[in-house]
């Protein structure tokens, strides 16, 4: 019973020790921010100079109050000073430092009449400056086994001394647990406060990431419209073609006959997907029928900018003609988008919106001028904007659809533009 007894102390004595080891000889301060770091020499240099006056004050009273004599007063009385300078870069080995010095001075010292002790006047007092700056950087359990520590070898040297000199052990305590609290609290508060700026671009990034998941799908349910569109009209022209071929062969009747199967069959799928995608929606049920826009509706979508009081210039290069389903949507979608955000962000401001049909592409530019109540480019064609719309997110994401290139940003004078290039031929 006894053996299985020690054993327990032994082991208990064991991880006492490494734990003991790990936090007060080999643990790390916490880093610095980010910002801070390049604050570091400073702040060494504004603690070297507000604990120089102590240290000199440390060093008259080791050599003549303590007794310590030249050497060896100026090199304990120094010690604490440097050691707390340095516990702003290295905090755990300042804090021994100044330990051990409090340690020598008791050994060593030979006071003329009682004096506070172990610690010298200026001691106590940057003893508990390494303290509160351990506290600051390190892990509460870490300052509360320096605390203790400091607080234990205190006591030894005050009871070895007695009744020689005259302990003052209750107010070392005290100013001891009262600068380690302070620091753990503060530390405590910049550790909640990184939690929280983590958690808020976290929340930011998620919020980025849904964003753009639902951009992308609503872009996906008006484009599935498309897409079942043209199986519908394959499914049809397959049916309808064995009846405008004289004696078709069987083989052409046969793969006519899949071909329609086919389609129905990815028709159905489609329908299936797309009402899941709008499971959600909040449309009403007679919108969910209205055919897609395409361009044809630009002038109706213009007039109805213009009919709000808007100043609208509209230019068309190019041979107009029309383009494939995708295409006509995504352009319309942009340009509709354009416009909603400069009404919302940039009231006031003149705009112009040029359609140019190319040889190998669509060009879109939508402009604005400064708002004339702001002057800026606070409310401009690509803002992102407030609420249900996603500004440039939905217009870079249907170009990308698509294949084609995006750009958008401030234009001398105060405005801004978003412009768009969409081949021709890509859909979806």
């Amino acid at each position: 019973m006894r053996e299985g007894s020690g054993g327990r102390f032994g082991a208990a004595l064991g991880t006492l020790t490494r734990t003991l080891r790990d936090d007060l000889w080999t643990a790390r301060p916490d880093p610095l921010p980010p910002g801070w770091r390049d604050w570091q020499p400073a702040m060494v240099l504004l603690v070297a100079f507000a604990v120089f006056p102590t240290g000199i004050l440390g060093i008259n009273q080791a050599i003549w109050q303590y007794g310590l004599g030249q050497g060896p007063g100026v090199v304990l009385g120094a010690i604490p000073p440097l050691a707390v300078v340095y516990a702003v870069r290295r905090p755990l080995p300042a804090w021994w430092a100044v330990t051990v010095a409090m340690v020598l001075v008791a050994v060593l010292a030979k006071p003329h009449g009682p004096q506070m002790y172990p610690w010298t006047g200026s001691g106590l007092a940057l003893h508990a400056a390494a303290l509160f700056i351990l506290a600051l950087r390190m892990r509460p359990r870490i300052a509360a086994e320096a605390l203790g520590i400091s607080v234990l070898v205190g006591a030894v040297c005050t009871v070895a001394a007695a009744p020689v000199h005259n302990p003052d052990l209750y107010q070392a305590t005290l100013i001891f647990c009262v600068t380690v609290l302070v620091g753990a609290a503060l530390r405590a508060r910049g550790v909640a406060r990184n939690q929280l700026l983590a958690q808020t671009e976290l929340t930011a990034e998620e919020r980025s990431r849904r964003t753009l998941l639902e951009e992308r799908t609503r872009i996906a349910r008006e484009l599935h419209d498309v897409v079942a569109h043209h199986m519908s009209v394959i499914s049809i022209q397959a049916q309808v073609a064995p009846h405008l071929v004289d004696n078709p062969s069987d083989a052409l009747r046969e793969n006519l006959i899949g071909i329609r199967a086919n389609a129905v069959d990815a028709l159905a799928e489609l329908r299936r997907v797309l009402g899941v995608l709008r499971s959600e929606d909040d449309l009403s049920t007679a919108m969910r029928h209205v055919p897609q826009p395409t361009l044809d509706r630009l002038d109706e979508l213009v007039d109805n900018v213009r009919g709000a009081g808007v100043e609208v210039d509209t230019r068309i290069t190019g041979e107009r003609r029309a383009l494939s389903p995708g295409v006509e949507l995504s352009a319309f979608r942009i340009v509709q988008e354009a416009l909603s955000n400069v009404l919302r962000h940039a009231p006031g401001a003149a705009i112009r919106v040029e359609v140019g049909y190319q040889a190998t592409g669509l060009a879109l530019r939508v402009a604005n001028t400064a708002p004339p109540t702001t002057g800026g480019v606070a409310g401009t064609a690509g803002a992102g904007t407030a609420g249900g719309g996603h500004g440039l997110l939905g217009m870079r994401e249907r170009v990308a659809m698509l294949g084609g290139e995006f750009a958008g940003g401030p234009i001398p004078g105060g405005g801004y533009e978003v412009v768009a290039r969409l081949p021709l031929g890509s859909d979806s």
